[in-house]
């Protein structure tokens, strides 16, 4: 699978880093040529004189009956994700009718530093709520221009899990793709079958936290989304003890059990 996206790849401590700029080179070249639309907000390099980009493209169906926001690249220690997206985007199969919203990485300066933080010690994905980080208030100004989504994918990785399991938020009880992209991913990839993952009770890899979101004092992405702009939202964790390529592949495998279903889902709705 992973072709030529091997050039990307430093090998290192702490695991397998990656250069982000070469993959939204990439991901910028793909893009364009299989017909994205390109979506981009500027922003200033944490107080350094250059700007920085915060890519996101937009995938038009016609008919367009569904909406699919896809992301990932919040930490800057998960690289599956971003290469996860690259190898979708050169697979290029998409469902008809569906909209993909897409946003490659959303923490540019994390990467160099291969940490989970931005690079002024902040943890994006616990900022959506105070929005203290000028990434989180870029990226959801740019998301309250965009429609409503019928599902959201947000891209994960856990250091401290052995195996895939996913966040799922589905306050209103619709039919659930959990089970799809658990099996799906079970091809590739060892499920974390505990009864209690990251402090939450869980059930074959399948995690259904709180259902208000206004129980947590600080938001991560998923908990704005399902908030804001979508009713069915899904956080997917690879292992970080895996190869990188197999947590790339169980990536792939989440996102693609979902756009395989999406025109099959009886409840999916958008305003």
């Amino acid at each position: 699978m992973m072709d030529d996206t091997e050039f990307i790849i430093r090998r290192g401590y702490g695991g397998e880093p990656i250069d982000i700029q070469q993959v939204l080179g990439k991901v910028k070249e793909v893009a364009e040529r299989n017909g994205w639309k390109r979506d981009s907000v500027r922003l200033v390099n944490q107080g350094a004189t250059k700007e920085v980009e915060l890519l996101a493209y937009h995938r038009v169906s016609k008919p367009s009956l569904h909406r699919v926001y896809l992301s990932t690249g919040i930490h800057g220690d998960e690289p599956a994700g971003p290469v996860a997206i690259l190898q979708l985007l050169k697979d290029n199969v998409w469902p008809s009718g569906v909209d993909i919203f897409l946003c490659p990485c959303l923490n540019l300066t994390g990467f160099p530093l291969n940490r989970r933080e931005n690079a002024r010690g902040i943890d994006l994905n616990r900022d959506y709520r105070d929005l203290k980080s000028e990434e989180t208030r870029h990226h959801v100004e740019w998301l309250k221009r965009k429609p409503r989504f019928d599902v959201t994918l947000c891209l994960h990785e856990d250091w401290e899990s052995k195996g895939f399991y996913i966040y799922e938020l589905n306050p209103d009880d619709q039919p659930s793709f959990a089970k799809k992209i658990i099996s799906r991913v079970a091809e590739i990839s060892a499920i974390d079958r505990s009864s209690t993952i990251d402090g939450w009770p869980a059930e074959n890899g399948v995690i259904n936290p709180s259902k208000d979101p206004f129980d947590r004092p600080q938001w991560p992405e998923a908990l704005y989304l399902i908030t804001n702009k979508t009713r069915l939202s899904y956080t997917l964790e690879t292992p970080s003890s895996l190869p990188l390529e197999t947590r790339i592949t169980a990536h792939v495998k989440g996102v693609r059990a979902v756009l395989d279903s999406i025109s099959e889902h009886p409840i999916l709705r958008m305003d």
